[in-house]
């Protein structure tokens, strides 16, 4: 039997700072990582929005029939007809796609599900349960229609009927 010889495993000094520099980058990225999840969720969420009324100008200046022009931006469309200026939301009320105006056909058609509605927004085709919401509409001082999308009229209750959701003209 060989005497075996145990070895000691020393660091010099040179290595000993390398591990100790290594340990403390390591450290650093944990604490910073930390830190920063704490500053995001401090930090306020902000989302910018349109807001929710709006000068749709005058009511005089829109045609008979569906006019697209606050689609985009607000998400409305203005259909006038009947005595009636009337602003309505431009979102499905199946699952919440945006229809599209086809004005050879005089319908709004939704894209995902085939869900039709004609032009004053009662739905005739397709899976929508319900015909599109109306919003608040009034005139100002100045005699400019106001859209105010924070108050919504449905249908099925009866709501459309009320002074507020439309405009005598």
């Amino acid at each position: 039997m060989a005497l075996e010889v145990e070895k000691k495993s020393s660091i010099n000094r040179r290595e000993f700072f390398s591990y100790l520099s290594i340990g403390f980058i390591a450290l650093s990225a944990s604490v910073g990582g930390v830190l920063s999840l704490i500053f995001r969720y401090l930090y306020p969420n902000v989302v910018f929005e349109p807001a929710m009324d709006f000068n749709a100008g005058r009511p005089e200046a829109y045609d008979t029939g569906v006019d697209e022009r606050w689609k985009k931006i607000y998400g409305v469309w203005i259909f006038k007809s009947d005595g009636k200026f009337v602003a309505m939301s431009n979102i499905c009320t199946h699952l919440g796609c945006v229809p599209t105006w086809l004005s050879a056909e005089r319908k709004f058609k939704c894209p995902c599900h085939g869900s039709g509605f004609y032009p004053n927004g009662i739905n005739f085709e397709g899976p929508a349960p319900r015909p599109l919401e109306r919003y608040k509409v009034f005139l100002d001082a100045t005699g400019n229609a106001i859209v105010d999308k924070t108050r919504v009229f449905r249908y099925e209750k009866g709501e459309w009927s009320n002074p507020d959701s439309y405009i005598s003209v």
